[in-house]
């Protein structure tokens, strides 16, 4: 698992596009747009890698979703000609090999200059990249090795203002030996950095199984957090009544807080996705 990244679980995902999981009705998910609620609320392309992307930004629009994330610069477009936005571009590199390592940085900052410019042209506000495994490596030295390389891109990033966010994942159960497993390492590379620009993703899935006390951890580092995602655990599905975390409660506290970036969804359906997904985002309206 180290070294799987989104691009591969599209592919897994799509390889289950011949189930009924995946054979819609064209009206599933035609319902009245929600409410617009105090959070901008997003989808994550990747869990739904068996539908076509046009038809999942008509369906996800529907239901009062704003953007669809983590795409590729091919399928930007796409969501763009349904009026949708995509929040968060894939940047370079993987989960596995990320800026933790010093012998990366040339590659990751090359293509992180191709990628920048373009991000901001097709007016995506965000760009995501990782860590890196540690294989060995001290938590502070893969703080100074990331800040490091970041530092090479976040004047251009600052200039195009195009926020590039690093994802917090855990390490137990997911993505073993990954280094920003936990929130205050990530919190201690924001500040190394420093630059307005730079920002976490809090995974309140992968956040729950490392650290727990979502709310509180959220509130004390509120400043370095630019994006958030869902997931229920235990399993990584629906964020209902079969998970452990009260997400009604989460995004209410989000809200609260003033957080004027993105709430997205990214758990892997095991009922009718778009059912599904429909729930979460009635639930998270606050």
């Amino acid at each position: 698992m180290e070294n799987l990244t989104r691009r591969d679980l599209m592919t897994l995902a799509a390889g289950a596009a011949s189930s009924s999981l995946f054979r819609l009705p064209l009206d599933a998910a035609e319902e009245k747009p929600a409410p617009a609620g105090r959070l901008k609320q997003s989808v994550c392309r990747w869990c739904y890698g068996g539908m076509d992307l046009r038809e999942l930004a008509r369906k996800a629009k529907a239901m009062g979703i704003v953007s669809v994330e983590l795409l590729s610069e091919n399928e930007w477009s796409v969501v763009k000609e349904e009026g949708m936005q995509c929040a968060i571009a894939n940047g370079p590199g993987g989960i596995g090999v990320g800026w933790n390592r010093i012998e990366q940085h040339d590659k990751l900052v090359a293509e992180s200059e191709r990628l920048l410019p373009l991000i901001a042209a097709a007016g995506i506000p965000q760009m995501i990249v990782f860590s890196g495994n540690r294989r060995g490596l001290p938590d502070i030295d893969g703080i100074k090795n990331c800040a490091l390389g970041l530092k090479r891109i976040t004047p251009m990033a600052e200039k195009l203002g195009v926020t590039i966010i690093m994802e917090l994942l855990n390490s137990r159960v997911d993505h073993g030996d990954y280094q920003c497993d936990r929130t205050e390492w990530g919190a201690n590379l924001v500040e190394e950095v420093g630059s307005d620009r730079f920002k976490l993703l809090y995974d309140i899935y992968h956040m729950q199984i490392m650290e727990g006390d979502v709310i509180r951890t959220i509130e004390r580092h509120k400043n370095a957090i630019g994006h958030f995602h869902t997931g229920g655990n235990p399993g990584r599905n629906e964020i209902d009544e079969t998970q452990e975390l009260n997400y009604r409660r989460i995004a209410q506290a989000i809200a609260d807080m003033g957080f004027q970036g993105y709430f997205a969804h990214e758990f892997i359906p095991r009922k009718d996705p778009m059912t599904s997904l429909a729930q979460a985002v009635k639930l998270c309206t606050v």
